[in-house]
């Protein structure tokens, strides 16, 4: 295995899909599909493929996510990279029309596509327009397909494979803070389940819960709580729909406590899915959930360092529940 980044795991999975599948396309606006890492060859899907199976349109992200979608129901497969929190225009195509053909027409209508969404909100310093929290609770609300949400570069490669081999549609999340992030990943293709959580560490005393971009501070959390004698179980979501409820209720039946993480609004959040369903398993369990505020997320870094629930709050709260 290599050593990779995020975004070159991510595009090896799509290069590997566009060779084996000669009809895939690629269409994106404003951020070239380019990727380099140490010691590999750079990945250049439009320099591979060609403009005509690697499209470079305008600013239309309704019009890119149609496009796909026309693609999916001609029987081919078909990718879209929504960067900077396009979350709104591309939302009626996805929800109204995605999410609904393969049932409308009883299974008949194929939809082999996938909807790679950029979450900015999770990353210090964008402005406004493009820091908010956040389209992960959008887009786990829809009926109809897979929303996932990887949080390493390993599960990044293997999850888009598994995507783009979907006879579902897919929302794939990707959280820009996590660009660089780097760590050993298979060269040749695999696939990650799209209906699995991942238990990152076993313990007996609390279960800590988070997903996506806020995974870093999750697992930063759960160190220091272990330095300290605590035993924390970790879980990475990774996928949002549809959400491994047994690996969840399973190990808050035998910790008793759970703390849900989220980098999200408050109300409605990803962590507010996760406490429900776990009560609804397991009684007498004690449950919290922290999150970002209800408010604007600020586009200085500062004032958002100041909001987010970061290491040092998740283990306060873990605290006070043990």
């Amino acid at each position: 295995m290599t050593v990779k980044t995020w975004m070159y795991s991510v595009l090896e999975a799509v290069q590997a899909e566009m060779r084996a599948d000669p009809a895939m396309v690629w269409i994106f606006e404003l951020t070239p599909p380019v990727a380099s890492n140490a010691g590999m060859p750079v990945i250049n899907l439009e320099t591979e493929f060609g403009r005509r199976r690697v499209v470079n349109t305008g600013i239309d992200e309704n019009w890119m996510a149609s496009a796909v979608l026309g693609a999916g129901l001609a029987g081919s497969r078909a990718a879209t990279y929504i960067p900077y929190q396009g979350a709104g225009m591309p939302f009626q195509v996805i929800q109204n029309h995605a999410g609904k053909l393969r049932h409308m027409t009883g299974g008949k209508a194929s939809m082999p596509v996938v909807f790679v969404m950029e979450m900015t909100g999770q990353t210090p310093g964008f402005a406004g327009q493009h820091s908010d929290y956040e389209i992960d609770s959008t887009y786990m609300h829809i009926p109809g397909g897979r929303t996932v949400i990887p949080s390493t570069p390993y599960d990044a490669k293997g999850m888009m494979h598994s995507a783009l081999r979907s006879p579902d549609p897919v929302v794939y999340l990707y959280p820009a803070g996590l660009r660089m992030l780097s760590e050993e990943v298979p060269d040749e293709p695999f696939e990650v389940p799209l209906d699995k959580a991942a238990i990152r560490q076993e313990g007996t005393d609390l279960t800590l819960v988070g997903s996506g971009g806020g995974m870093p501070d999750v697992l930063e959390a759960a160190g220091l709580l272990t330095a300290e004698g605590m035993s924390v179980e970790v879980i990475d979501l990774r996928v949002l729909k549809q959400m491994d409820t047994e690996t969840l209720v399973t190990s808050v039946a035998k910790t008793r406590r759970l703390l849900a993480v989220d980098q999200t609004y408050y109300t409605l959040g990803p962590a507010a899915e996760v406490v429900a369903r776990c009560a609804e398993n397991v009684d007498g369990a004690r449950f919290r959930r922290i999150a970002f505020p209800d408010a604007p997320p600020p586009a200085s870094p500062e004032m958002f360092r100041w909001m987010r629930p970061d290491a040092a709050r998740i283990v306060a709260a873990a605290k006070a529940m043990v």
